[in-house]
């Protein structure tokens, strides 16, 4: 400790404080509460502890479902600062369980106004993701199958047994593949659509990992369905993670319109908090450029941040819909269970 309060100070001296009592403070520590799947480079979390003089604890609290309940559960004694993970599916609650301390930071003039659902910046905008179809580029090339561009498509016989889904009860990617389908068919048609997916050989499997390394055929090589749902993200994460140098990704995505299911995921300074301006100061980190920057290679979700640039990886390989399906995120937290369960009574029974 004593080694560590010496070189912030002298790097305070060496970066021009005069003051010298305003480096010789006890460091302080900022707790972010988050989901199990956040993740960033440990460089960028110094960076800001350095600048700062604060140690940030980071408490992972299971899938962003987990989380928020966590949250929400110990709302009037917080067990942090800060928030982040709660994404479009689930910021209805949120927001209606006052968790979060509005801040209007001064970087959100550098994100699109797409990404800004909550017009009195409770929930700031992070990331975001498309979660799409993947598509097995050698069997469908070897097949001489077209690849089909819409949900409709995906009925026709000469696909029949090809896709596997998640269980969207137990399943993010599922749930938002399930949104998606209800974003184009509307509440009253979407079970319709599902019966025919399933008469036409559909494959349900509870979990991304089981559907995308057992089932799908273009990252095992040995799975029966060239078609899965994942991510617009995966065939660059093929690239980035593959055992041999690709000149090109293996899979591709179906971004018709409606056929991917945009996630967007936020921030927030939790109420009750005593670190109110380190938390702002965490806010405009993870909405700065270079926190931004630092996202896709560590989380494969993309930056929100109009200033960011993606790593050349994700030029050449992602592909971002152009007409990505969305719903209001309060008709998603009024509807969810009751599209689960019926989605459960038509599609597993």
């Amino acid at each position: 400790m004593k080694n560590k309060k010496f070189r912030f100070i002298l790097v305070c001296l060496l970066t021009g404080v005069l003051a010298l009592s305003a480096c010789t403070q006890e460091e302080r520590t900022l707790t972010v509460l988050t989901h199990d799947s956040f993740a960033i480079s440990e460089d960028v979390v110094a960076q800001f502890e350095q600048e700062n003089n604060v140690k940030v604890n980071f408490i992972l609290s299971g899938d962003t479902g987990g989380a928020l309940n966590k949250v929400i559960l110990t709302k009037d004694a917080p067990l942090g600062d800060v928030f982040y993970g709660v994404d479009n599916t689930f910021l209805s609650r949120a927001l209606d369980e006052d968790i979060y301390e509005a801040y209007h930071s001064p970087l959100l003039a550098d994100i699109p106004d797409e990404f800004k659902l909550d017009g009195q910046d409770r929930a700031l905008p992070v990331d975001y993701g498309d979660v799409c179809i993947n598509y097995d580029k050698t069997y469908f090339a070897a097949k001489q199958l077209a690849i089909p561009q819409s949900l409709d498509a995906l009925l026709d016989p000469q696909y029949a047994g090809l896709l596997v889904v998640e269980n969207p009860t137990v399943s993010s990617p599922g749930m938002a593949f399930l949104l998606a389908t209800i974003a184009q068919y509307g509440e009253d048609d979407y079970l319709n659509y599902w019966q025919q997916l399933k008469d036409n050989g559909l494959v349900v499997v509870n979990d991304w990992e089981t559907a995308y390394y057992s089932n799908f055929s273009g990252s095992s090589g040995k799975g029966p369905q060239p078609m899965v749902v994942s991510y617009a993200t995966s065939p660059a994460a093929e690239v980035i993670f593959a055992t041999e140098p690709l000149d090109e990704a293996p899979t591709a995505s179906i971004i018709g319109p409606n056929t991917c299911f945009r996630q967007i995921e936020f921030v927030g300074i939790l109420k009750g908090t005593s670190n109110r301006a380190l938390a702002e100061k965490f806010v405009d980190a993870m909405l700065g450029v270079s926190f931004q920057e630092d996202i896709p290679m560590n989380m494969f979700v993309l930056p929100v941040n109009s200033q960011a640039q993606l790593p050349q990886e994700f030029v050449q390989y992602n592909q971002i819909p152009d007409a990505p399906a969305t719903l209001p995120y309060t008709e998603i937290a009024a509807s969810r269970d009751a599209w689960i369960a019926a989605w459960q009574a038509a599609i597993l029974q």
